[in-house]
C-alpha cells in the first residue's frame, strides 16, 4: 500500500498547519472551483454579454457597407472594415454644432441638479421645519409622474416667460432633481453631527456650517449626481424635440434623427455610426467618474 502524501502549512491568520493533499511526485494538487463559483461566473458572462451584446454590434454594423448590412445570414464581424460611414455623419450634419449644444445644456443642467439636490437635500437632513416630512414625501411622489404628463405645462410656461426654441427652455426645468434630492439627503444624514456642533461652538452660523463644514465631506455625492445626470441628459430626445424648433438649437439625439434621411431612406451604417460617436463623451464622463462614483456609493456604508 501507499501512503498518502501530505504538504504541511502554517495558516497566516491562526497560526496553526493544516495538511493539503500532494501528488505523488510531491506537487500540490490544484482544487477545481466549486460549482457555486462557477455559476456566479456564468451568471456574469451572460450579463455582459446582454449589455456589451448590442454596442458591439452597432459597432460592427458601422463598419461595414450599405449592402454588408443586410446580408443573411448576418455576420458580427464586417468582412472589410469600412469607416466612410464616419467621415458621412460629419458631411451630413453639423457634429461640432451639436456637440457644442449638448455638452453646454447637459453640463449646465449637471452642475444646476448638483447644486440644487445639495441644498435640498442639506435642508431636509439638518434642518428642522414644519412639514418637513409631508413636503419630502411630495418630492418623492414626483418622482412617479412622467415626463410625458408634464410636458404640456412646462411647455407652456417656457413659452410665458418668452424662452421658446432657446437652450435654456431645455435647462431650467431640468435643473430641480427629486432623486438628486433624495440622495443627497441620505448622504447628509449619514454624516456625523459632531462636525457641526464643533462649528457652532466656535460661533459658525448655519449657512456657514453648512459651506465650510458639509459640502467638502458631501463631494462624492455631489459627483453622484452630476455623473448620473450628465449621462441621462446626454441622451435625452423626448423634450428636446417638444422644446426646440430650429436646428441651430438642437442637441445631439435629434441631430442623429436627420441621418435617417427621408421615411428612413439613409444609410443604417451611417445612422449606426453617429450612434457610436455619440456615446464617446457619456462613455469618457464615465470611465473618469466610476472611481468617484464607487467611493461616493460606498461611503454612507463607512461612515
Amino acid at each position: 500500500m501507499s501512503s498518502q502524501i501530505l504538504q504541511t502549512g502554517t495558516d497566516k491568520h491562526s497560526g496553526s498547519t493544516t495538511e493539503t493533499p500532494a501528488s505523488p511526485k510531491g506537487r500540490p494538487v490544484r482544487r477545481l472551483p466549486a460549482a457555486g463559483t462557477i455559476g456566479r461566473y456564468a451568471a456574469l458572462a451572460l450579463a455582459a454579454a446582454l449589455t456589451l451584446g448590442p454596442v458591439l454590434w452597432t459597432l460592427s454594423t458601422s463598419l461595414r457597407t450599405p449592402s454588408e448590412s443586410f446580408n443573411l445570414p448576418p455576420s458580427f464581424l464586417p468582412i472589410n472594415p469600412d469607416f466612410t460611414a464616419y467621415q458621412e455623419v460629419f458631411k451630413q450634419i453639423n457634429v461640432g454644432l451639436l456637440v457644442l449644444n449638448s455638452a453646454l445644456v447637459t453640463g449646465l443642467i449637471a452642475l444646476g441638479q448638483m447644486a440644487s439636490a445639495t441644498l435640498a437635500g442639506y435642508a431636509f437632513a439638518r434642518l428642522d421645519f414644519r412639514g418637513k416630512n409631508a413636503i419630502f414625501s411630495l418630492v418623492l411622489a414626483t418622482m412617479m409622474v412622467p415626463v410625458q404628463v408634464t410636458i404640456v405645462p412646462v411647455f407652456m410656461l417656457i413659452r410665458g416667460m418668452g424662452l421658446s426654441d432657446t437652450l435654456l427652455a431645455l435647462i431650467l426645468p431640468a435643473v430641480p432633481t427629486a432623486f438628486g434630492t433624495f440622495l443627497m439627503r441620505q448622504y447628509f444624514l449619514g454624516l456625523p453631527n459632531d462636525f457641526a456642533e464643533a462649528a457652532a461652538l466656535d460661533g459658525a452660523g448655519p449657512w456657514r456650517i453648512f459651506r465650510s463644514v458639509y459640502v467638502p465631506l458631501a463631494v462624492p455625492g455631489m459627483a453622484i449626481v452630476g455623473i448620473l445626470a450628465f449621462n441621462f441628459h446626454w441622451n435625452e430626445f423626448f423634450r428636446p424635440l417638444i422644446l426646440t424648433i430650429s436646428e441651430q438649437n438642437f442637441t445631439l439625439p435629434l441631430g442623429l434623427v436627420t441621418l435617417q434621411g427621408n421615411l428612413g431612406t439613409g444609410s443604417i451604417s451611417v445612422v449606426l455610426a453617429g450612434v457610436i460617436l455619440s456615446m464617446l463623451p457619456a462613455l469618457v464622463v464615465f470611465i473618469f467618474g466610476q472611481r468617484t462614483l464607487r467611493e461616493g456609493l460606498t461611503a454612507g456604508a463607512s461612515k
